[in-house]
């Protein structure tokens, strides 16, 4: 079974910028995608940005801000986020492939 275990996260002003890490315990394939999901309070969680050996994906309102990376030697998959802005406040989870999920990580962003 695969797990997974993001850090990262934390309070940064509008503007700034933070980098999440997933690692994934157990084995995994380059063929199935991680990424990040994000749910902020009194919303649905949503795909942030995820990558697979053939494919990168980002949601819209991130494109040109948020860039996610994978080192699959590591089993680790990064977001780095930049320009943040109060509308990116939510917590941040990883996923890999389509049923293991991370614990979540807050990211706050202060006006």
């Amino acid at each position: 079974q695969v797990q997974l275990v993001e850090s990262g996260g934390g309070l940064v002003q509008a503007g700034g910028s933070l980098r999440l890490s997933c690692t994934a315990t157990g084995t995994i394939s380059t063929h199935y995608p991680m990424g990040w999901y994000r749910q902020a309070p009194g919303k649905q969680r949503e795909l942030v940005a995820s990558k697979s050996r053939s494919s990168t994906n980002y949601a819209e309102s991130v494109k040109g801000r948020f860039t996610i990376s994978r080192d699959d030697a590591k089993n680790t998959v990064y977001l780095q986020m930049n320009s943040l802005i109060p509308e990116d406040t939510a917590v941040y989870y990883c996923r890999y492939g389509a049923i293991s999920w991370g614990q979540g990580t807050q990211v706050t962003v202060l006006e």
